[in-house]
């Protein structure tokens, strides 16, 4: 891959591992409600699940959803309804959360990772990056370059939106802000799921 190529590669990584999305909106309701140490699983399980994500569809299952579009449309189906679910626990929360609080908790390592798989911004990017970056001629080498571009260029991202909203938990401390916060997070993650319903 010419580093021209590979370069055009970091930015598309980064305009789109920065922009909001589901991953960014909960990371920063995670930030906001249970502080940046304690969504540091959260953050790995975005980064290493996308990382999965990435190699998967670089190495064939992009094609197996494009020859099977009811697969396809299951995994948007399924993503869509955690997705919704997602949104309704965080417009729900109604205190920042300290560690002796055990009925909420940020999302897992795990969690965050199997997320991917449902996530529809993780996947269009997925896809897009592979069908725009990757070389024919050495497919193998170009699915790796791809994906450690966005390895090196995700959690620094991901972690903005998390440190945003740690940064925010003093002025949310009241109990109405902290509310109406959690409310539009809830909305806005909810209204990621238009561009896959258009």
């Amino acid at each position: 891959m010419p580093l021209e190529t590979f370069l055009a590669l970091l930015v598309y990584a980064f305009v789109t591992s920065i922009t909001p999305g589901p991953n960014n909106l909960m990371l920063l309701a995670s930030g906001v409600n249970f502080g940046i140490v304690r969504t540091v699983p959260h953050m790995l399980g975005i980064s290493i699940g996308f990382l999965v994500l990435l190699l998967a569809v670089g190495f064939g299952l992009g094609a197996v959803l494009t020859a099977f579009p009811v697969l396809h449309t299951a995994l948007k189906v399924a993503g869509g309804v955690y997705l919704l679910y997602l949104a309704w626990k965080i417009a729900m929360s109604r205190s920042l959360s300290s560690k002796g609080e055990m009925e909420a908790r940020p999302m897992r390592f795990v969690d965050a990772a199997a997320f991917q798989w449902v996530n529809p911004k993780a996947w269009v990017m997925a896809i897009t990056a592979m069908a725009v970056y990757a070389n024919a001629e050495h497919p193998f080498l170009s699915v790796v370059l791809i994906s450690v571009a966005f390895t090196i260029v995700n959690l620094p991202s991901v972690s903005v939106w998390a440190g945003f909203g740690t940064a925010l938990r003093g002025f949310l401390s009241d109990p109405v802000r902290l509310k109406w916060f959690n409310i539009a997070m809830g909305a806005l993650l909810a209204a990621t799921l238009w561009p896959m319903l258009r």
